[in-house]
């Protein structure tokens, strides 16, 4: 029998929720890791996810599906070409509107009916493309919302929301790969794969990988277009 707390994780299948989920476990816990299905571009990321949660051994994986594409809005959901030019100081078009904020939620409810009380996300403020829902502020807020809209957080057992990766370079990021015995090819991060599967190497999201590994000394086992 399993006497280990329960942790939800929100397992995109990208390095950082990889990373994280590891964290989580190494933390004593285990995992119930929370997968969606948002209509991404970058579909990929869903079976290295399944991947992930096999290789981790974790208690239990959950997918479900969200459409987000019916709203738009982004060059991950709509018909909005892919960056890439670099990364920049703007918002990109990468930026799926509210997503982590609606990942949250769901992350949160599936703890409460888990009965678990710990949240994991991996989202990073360093070396990242300037999203507004991956900054600290925002995770101590929905801390906060979580804690007013949960029947647990009323009750007076509310939630923690654990961003191990929060004040994380990717270099940093990349040698907690390698610590914690993963392999990078298990993640998925490009935002545009080629028709054959293989990471474009040029979106944000790949260069800030392969920056990160490049950073930290370690090889990347993910293979890249360009």
């Amino acid at each position: 029998m399993d006497n280990r707390p329960v942790a939800v994780v929100l397992l995109s299948g990208g390095l950082d929720s990889m990373v994280t989920a590891a964290l989580a476990q190494e933390r004593g816990f285990a995992v119930h890791a929370l997968s969606v299905d948002y209509g991404q571009r970058h579909r990929l990321e869903l079976e290295s996810a399944r991947r992930i949660a096999t290789r981790l051994g974790t208690a239990r994986h959950v997918e479900i599906a969200l459409d987000l594409r019916a709203f738009g809005g982004s060059a991950l959901t709509d018909s909005i070409d892919v960056p890439k030019g670099g990364v920049g100081e703007d918002i990109p078009v990468t930026y799926v509107p509210a997503r982590n904020l609606v990942f949250l939620a769901l992350t949160t409810a599936f703890a409460e009916a888990s009965g678990a009380r710990d949240v994991f996300i991996g989202v990073n403020a360093l070396d990242y493309s300037g999203y507004p829902d991956c900054r600290p502020e925002f995770i101590a807020s929905f801390a906060e919302t979580a804690r007013l809209g949960t029947k647990a957080g009323v009750e007076g057992s509310p939630f923690t929301i654990h961003a191990p990766l929060q004040h994380m370079t990717k270099a940093d990021i990349a040698r907690e790969c390698a610590r914690l015995g993963l392999d990078p090819a298990w993640s998925w991060s490009c935002y545009d794969p080629t028709p054959e599967g293989t990471a474009c190497g040029l979106c944000d999201s790949c260069r800030l990988r392969k920056k990160g590994f490049a950073e930290a000394g370690i090889i990347d086992s993910t293979p890249y277009r360009a």
